[in-house]
């Protein structure tokens, strides 16, 4: 017996700036969660390539950053 698992094109990302960014732009990051990783990127510079963590890296991340 061959099976074979399709899967279908990965659902576009949804990047969200932090609230603490100004309209005037400055030093600003963006995220963006899928089901296995969280994506981080420049917002200044959205072509280049997103960090990828685990997610309990980011949890992890956000949790000393808060401290």
């Amino acid at each position: 017996m061959n099976a074979e698992t399709k899967r279908g094109p990965a659902p576009a990302l949804v990047w969200v700036k932090s609230s603490y960014s100004g309209a005037e732009g400055g030093q600003c990051v963006e995220v963006a969660a899928s089901f296995a990783r969280v994506h981080v990127r420049d917002s200044k510079d959205t072509t280049r390539a997103a960090l990828a963590v685990a997610p309990t890296a980011w949890t992890a991340f956000v949790e000393f950053a808060a401290l």
